[in-house]
């Protein structure tokens, strides 16, 4: 098998040739591990490679598994790969390397994927774009200019980049969704409590960060979903499990849906033309499909993110260096982190206890407004982002930024972080707008590629991103499915 044929199959493909007899799990390796040392001095995106571990794997894998000898990735945060490390794009835990697999990763081992390396992530996953200090930019096999957005860039541009078909990716504010979106790919947030973030964690950011995958093709995303739903002893959150496989509903017709679609901007800001032109293009087709399509009023509003979801992600972090202390056996520095990860940290020590509180509380308000808005839709459907993907470095900080920031570091001044939250809003949720609340809700959300802009030196995809009940994956991947037919994606690949 060459490349080329490599590529024409989905994880789910590649597997039944595995299991046939037709293929080897090691010649499937030995594939991607070549097209990982083609295209990674370019594109950045495998940070530690595990290829020795991996052919012994490959050697001696069951056929018996849903993925069996399937070349895999895994982001590097959150989970852990035992004796690798995992460094959350940090260079605190440069040192740290991972004595057990996370629950979530010994069930992609059952389900027979053969894991051969760790992509690049954000420090601590915080940020949009795949830019970390520790690493450096992971790039857009689609332009190489550009972001592959954030925080799994590294497993998106992978998996666009046909490294892998499908990649390990998990999603605390739309890091799933946005780098599927950027790269052309198929990607869902799982409902909360679906997965596991055992045994490291009981959840990451007061209940908003699930973990999945990115895809290119819809039936790899449920067939992994699939593989490793479930609660590990001690989790905070066990959800009803669904009625049948979501690889079966990915193949089901979905009844008719009522679906409020909408481009306005949280933050009342202009949205890309090409954006809306993505979303009034899935409009038409799901129209056409037989959906009953209206629009509506956008059902969030700025405050939920400025008074809800910045505070507790701030205060999170500022747990989260606490946490990095406790490895360190000392007090966590501004040297063993980026500047904005100790600015940010700073930020939530200055709100209080109470604070934190009250804005889990302001979750609960969005939660029972979209609880409300599912009365009369069954589905949201907006842009997945507000822009097409930006140049690499776009977002990063200007100079005058940097002064100000390295003063309130080295000097602690929390209350100086304070008075920036609406700049520091309006230039991150420009560019995403509408995707954490699916993190808040803890609802079930996906984007999917059916939009490239028309420029030829340009040719960016655009997802779409629709938004399910709580629990309700099995209608999201009903639609996708629907929607995979309609418009199909999977010939549209980057060249190069």
């Amino acid at each position: 098998m060459n490349f080329e044929e490599y590529r024409r199959h989905d994880a789910l493909g590649l597997a039944e040739l595995v299991k046939k007899g037709e293929i080897k799990a090691e010649e499937l390796l030995e594939i991607a591990i070549r097209r990982t040392e083609d295209v990674n001095p370019t594109l950045n995106v495998v940070i530690h490679k595990i290829y020795d571990e991996a052919l012994a794997t490959a050697k001696k894998v069951s056929r018996s598994g849903t993925f069996a000898g399937v070349p895999f990735l895994v982001k590097d945060l959150g989970m852990e790969v035992k004796g690798t490390p995992m460094r959350a794009g940090c260079r605190g835990y440069s040192n740290y390397i991972s004595t057990d697999d996370s629950y979530v990763v010994q069930k992609m081992r059952q389900a027979g994927l053969v894991i051969f390396g760790k992509t690049n992530t954000p420090e601590f996953g915080l940020t949009p774009f795949t830019e970390p200090e520790l690493f450096g930019p992971t790039r857009n096999p689609w332009n190489l200019e550009r972001t592959p957005a954030g925080s799994s860039g590294g497993s998106a541009a992978a998996v666009a980049a046909g490294i892998v078909p499908m990649a390990s990716a998990n999603d605390g504010g739309g890091s799933i969704r946005m780098p599927a979106s950027a790269c052309g790919l198929f990607g869902i947030k799982p409902s909360r409590g679906r997965t596991s973030w055992g045994r490291l964690f009981g959840e990451m950011w007061n209940g908003a960060v699930a973990e999945g995958c990115v895809s290119r093709s819809v039936r790899d995303s449920a067939a992994y979903l699939d593989a490793i739903i479930g609660t590990a002893p001690g989790d905070p959150y066990d959800i009803q499990r669904p009625k049948r496989p979501y690889l079966y509903e990915a193949g089901t017709m979905p009844e008719k849906l009522h679906i409020g679609y909408t481009a306005a901007h949280t933050l009342n800001l202009p949205v890309d033309p090409v954006c809306q032109r993505a979303l009034e293009y899935a409009v038409e087709i799901l129209r056409s499909e037989g959906h009953a399509m209206e629009e509506v009023e956008l059902p969030y509003k700025k405050e939920d993110l400025t008074d809800a979801f910045l505070i507790v992600v701030a205060g999170e972090i500022a747990g989260e260096l606490r946490t990095l202390g406790d490895f360190l056996g000392r007090k966590a520095r501004p040297g063993d982190v980026e500047p904005n990860t100790y600015a940010l940290h700073l930020l939530g020590k200055s709100y209080s206890a109470a604070d934190y509180a009250y804005a889990t509380r302001k979750w609960n308000e969005v939660c029972r407004r979209i609880a409300d808005f599912h009365t009369r839709h069954d589905l949201l459907l907006t842009p997945t982002l507000a822009q097409r993907p930006f140049k690499t470095g776009a977002l990063q900080n200007t100079p005058a930024e940097n002064r100000l920031i390295t003063v309130v570091n080295a000097l602690g001044l929390g209350s100086v972080v304070r008075s920036q939250v609406d700049p520091l809003v309006e230039k991150i949720y420009n560019w995403m707008p509408w995707t954490a609340f699916a993190n808040i809700t803890g609802q079930p959300s996906m984007s999917v590629p059916l939009y490239w802009t028309e420029s030829a030196d340009d040719h960016l995809p655009i997802g779409v991103m629709l938004t399910a009940r709580l629990g309700e994956e099995d209608t999201l991947f009903r639609l996708a499915g629907q929607l995979e037919k309609a418009a199909p994606w999977w010939e549209k690949v980057p060249k190069g």
